[in-house]
């Protein structure tokens, strides 16, 4: 069963005044004509536009192609499917049957919709300052992560880097297990690194995204040790 919508209300932060909105920016396709796409179309918009005038400021030198890919970079679905999980929006998704048995609420493409579905239900709900606060909340560490290049070094790729810079060892990632049936598989991995006493995990629908979740766990745990 579903949680209500208004404990999900509650972790986001946004008291609404029409919580009917945030239920709609939830409601897959596969539920129905009543549907998020509609707020799906405006909440890409409205990710499109805040994004860029946050890079305008923030690359001041930048030309249009470069602020173009380093916007590419921040709205794409993987992107914004990331972002969902962060928000443990999955537990909160309205689908039909087909897709909770398929395992819909696991999918980046429905996952990432569900966010610009969100950021449009917001709009509607208290205008335009108010999205963007949001967004750039959301959006934050990784708008800080960003180059002129237009990319955004992953998880996995700034663990290497922090061990190779130190001259150590780079990790080793294994395979714990994998639960599920073959459409809808969740992957558990282990990151070995030499600085760390014990493994970190994580866990994802593919194995990359298992392996990137375990390499933030350690890269967590390094720069807390790092900083003490």
């Amino acid at each position: 069963m579903k949680k209500p919508v208004s404990e999900l209300a509650r972790r986001l932060g946004h008291v609404y005044e029409d919580e009917s909105l945030l239920e709609l920016a939830l409601t897959h396709r596969s539920c129905g004509k009543r549907n998020n796409e509609r707020l799906e179309f405006l909440g890409d918009s409205i990710l499109n536009f805040i994004i860029a005038a946050d890079l305008f400021d923030r690359f001041p030198s930048a030309k249009e192609g470069q602020l173009s890919r380093l916007r590419a970079a921040m709205v794409k679905g993987e992107t914004l499917a990331e972002i969902a999980r962060e928000l443990d929006l999955g537990q909160y998704l309205r689908l039909g049957s087909g897709e909770l048995k398929s395992g819909g609420f696991r999918r980046d493409s429905i996952l990432a919709d569900t966010v610009e579905a969100i950021i449009g239900a917001i709009y509607m709900d208290a205008g335009l300052e108010t999205a963007r606060f949001y967004v750039l909340k959301w959006f934050e560490k990784r708008l800080v992560e960003l180059d002129l290049d237009g990319s955004i070094k992953d998880s996995k790729t700034r663990l290497q880097e922090f061990l190779q810079s130190r001259r150590l060892d780079l990790p080793d990632y294994d395979l714990i297990h994998v639960e599920g049936e073959a459409h809808s598989q969740t992957f558990y991995i282990q990151c070995k690194v030499a600085l760390l006493n014990e493994p970190t995990e994580g866990s994802g629908s593919s194995r990359r995204q298992a392996e990137q979740e375990a390499a933030k766990a350690a890269l967590q745990l390094l720069k807390q040790e790092s900083s003490s």
